[in-house]
């Protein structure tokens, strides 16, 4: 089938032809190239700025993603797309603006809008409650206010990264839409089917990604911003790979096989394939093999128990990706899927993984961004406690003390950087190197470390040994739209205070923890309503803003500015 002129797509319309489920989602993008991804309701060619690419199936669900090379650095390029020749994007009667793709360019500033922890509900009463004021609210999402505040800015300072670090989808906490589904199917159902509220299979998950994923205003902003994305529990299930004992637990129940194939292969799909370069996806040749055989369930099924069988010792599939923005390089670390658990031995990332992750942030950049689905520096006394738990589970108090240590290990989510003490140390290590300039490597102006999770926001300054010339700072943004109850922002003040800083050193002392060979402080926060980041980057200078989300006096969905910190006093986003 011949191209399409890059400029624009046929007017006709045919009711016959395939049509958009999900989509067009802007993925990479950097100086010369991009890549689209649509999920399509039958198989079909995809155009998208001159370029055609064929679908793929998984479990009778079809997806394309186009890779558009030889893009101008600097440039800015509508687009529409035609499903085997009809035009299906921009939706009949849109008012909104045209989806553009903006390559990067090295002298141009650079916007990162970052979150984590989106739970999908609709965008009214009473999910836009406070959780205290009614049991199904979820608070207002930032993502939406977000979308909303770009069509009120001009296009140059509309974000060019959206930087999702975890929990895109809640598959053991489904949606009301989801949920309802969920329990239409299961009347049937066999004892095999997992605990309310989990999704059970690949198809459970679309309809997450769905519902997620849909509407108006998010939908658009995904056609228009690049995204990147990285898992963490929720998308497959709570305190998915915290232990070796969870392990090992999890795998006796019946359901969980097609829980976790499912998941594996639905983030294989919806996130991660947009997260690669392409060059990495030729490389790494799944793409192309999908395209090849057209139905490529089994092919993916089968990737996917390898990947499981690996979990958690090293040899499994790399999801950890980096991506440059001009002179800013962002890092991505997979710190779920690819863990170490044995007891003494534990590690975030295995070490094949960990040498990848070392190698990118000693590349030459200005800026750099290390990106955690889980916070590195925790506030007060989580660090010590962390630590503490993690010595008492390796038998610092004997083996009977060791299962209980097990059990408040799973309680309290006690399964962050400092719970994982060889790989904390390692990474300070590492941001040591970094920021120290040598004859051979020249330290970046700053080092920003992203995480989630833990359902508040906060700024945190780290400080360096001397000779280190970086910035060093944690951010950490969450949640985009699951907001805590007061009670719960209680314990987490508790454990962010003074006491609670003073409980976590004795713990931590009274097992010989090791000493930190850095030092870290909140300097803003904590911001526990629904919440989300940005950075912006220019020449030397960084700065950091918190927004919160807020409905206005007219019922609004708008962003409200809660943190800002900057290097310069002339830098705005």
């Amino acid at each position: 089938m011949p191209h399409l002129p890059p400029d624009r797509m046929p007017d006709v319309d045919h009711s016959h032809a395939a049509d958009l489920l999900l989509g067009p989602m802007l993925r990479y993008v950097n100086e010369t190239s991009a890549t689209i991804w649509v999920e399509t309701d039958a198989p079909c060619t995809v155009h998208v700025c001159g370029r055609v690419t064929t679908t793929f199936t998984v479990h009778d669900h079809h997806y394309a993603l186009v890779v558009i090379e030889g893009l101008e650095p600097g440039s800015t390029t509508e687009y529409e797309v035609a499903l085997d020749g009809v035009r299906r994007w921009p939706l009949a009667g849109s008012t909104l603006p045209p989806s553009c793709i903006r390559t990067s360019a090295d002298d141009h500033p650079a916007r990162i809008a970052f979150g984590s922890c989106r739970a999908s509900a609709p965008h009214a009463p009473p999910y836009t409650h406070r959780l205290d004021d009614h049991p199904e609210g979820r608070g207002v999402d930032a993502l939406r206010a977000l979308g909303l505040s770009m069509l009120e800015r001009p296009v140059d300072e509309w974000p060019h990264m959206l930087l999702m670090t975890g929990d895109q989808v809640y598959a053991d906490e489904s949606s009301p839409s989801t949920a309802a589904r969920i329990e239409r199917r299961r009347v049937a159902a066999s004892p095999a089917a997992p605990p309310d509220g989990v999704v059970a299979d690949y198809e459970e998950y679309t309809w997450l990604y769905r519902e997620s994923w849909s509407p108006e205003i998010e939908r658009w902003v995904f056609s228009t911003v690049p995204s990147a994305m990285i898992f963490d529990d929720h998308d497959m299930i709570d305190d998915w790979n915290i232990s070796r004992s969870w392990v090992d637990d999890i795998r006796r129940e019946p359901w969980w096989p097609e829980h976790i194939i499912g998941g594996l292969v639905s983030y294989w799909v919806y996130q991660h394939l947009g997260n690669l370069s392409p060059t990495r996806l030729r490389e790494e040749g799944m793409l192309e093999r999908c395209i090849e055989l057209g139905d490529a369930t089994a092919h993916l099924r089968s990737w996917a128990l390898s990947s499981e069988e690996f979990t958690p010792v090293p040899g499994g599939y790399q999801f950890s990706y980096d991506r440059h923005l001009g002179g800013t390089h962002v890092v991505v670390m997979d710190v779920r899927n690819g863990r170490v658990l044995e007891p003494g031995g534990r590690r975030m990332l295995d070490l094949d993984e960990w040498q990848w992750v070392r190698a990118c942030m000693m590349e030459p950049s200005e800026h750099v961004v290390l990106a955690s689905s889980l916070p590195v520096f925790v506030p007060g006394g989580l660090h010590g406690i962390q630590q503490w738990n993690e010595a008492v589970c390796d038998g610092a108090w004997g083996r009977r003390i060791a299962r209980l240590g097990e059990h408040l290990r799973r309680a309290i989510d006690l399964e962050g950087w400092p719970a994982f003490h060889r790989s904390f140390t390692e990474l300070e290590e590492l941001l040591i190197l970094v920021s120290r300039s040598t004859a051979t490597h020249e330290a970046p102006h700053t080092v920003s470390i992203v995480g989630g999770d833990i359902h508040f926001g906060y700024v945190a300054s780290v400080s360096m040994p001397e000779g280190c010339t970086s910035t060093v700072r944690q951010v950490v943004c969450s949640p985009v739209r699951n907001i805590l109850r007061t009670r719960e922002r209680r314990v987490m003040r508790f454990g962010a205070s003074r006491l609670g800083r003073l409980v976590g050193a004795r713990l931590q002392a009274s097992v010989s923890g090791g000493a930190s060979l850095l030092s870290w402080e909140i300097t803003d926060g904590p911001v526990f309503d629904n919440n989300i980041g940005w950075f912006r980057f220019d020449g030397t200078s960084c700065e950091v803003i918190i927004e919160t989300a807020v409905l206005d006096d007219e019922g609004r969905e708008v962003l409200r500015r809660a943190i800002r910190v900057a290097d310069s006093p002339s830098v705005g986003v």
